[in-house]
């Protein structure tokens, strides 16, 4: 699943893919905006996102639908 996490003062958002369920990740993002503490998560390619709980903005979370690359077909006129 992609999750964005904003956060304050930053210009861009942090976006990963993660296996974690959305209701593990809504709940240790509760616990550590009440510990007052760092809100991590784990993406699915082994790495961690640490990111203090006060900064976060928002979440949000994405379906695990499959990215299109390439080119597709127009509907401008043919040339």
């Amino acid at each position: 699943m992609e999750v964005k996490i904003g956060v304050q003062s930053a210009p861009r958002e942090l976006v990963l893919e993660t296996n974690t369920a959305a209701e593990e990740i809504e709940q240790a993002l509760k616990v550590a905006v009440e510990q007052g503490g760092v809100f991590t998560l784990d993406d699915d390619k082994g790495g961690k996102v640490l990111v203090p709980a006060e900064k976060i903005a928002y979440i949000e979370f994405g379906g695990s639908e499959v990215r299109q690359v390439g080119f597709g077909k127009s509907s401008g006129p043919n040339l």
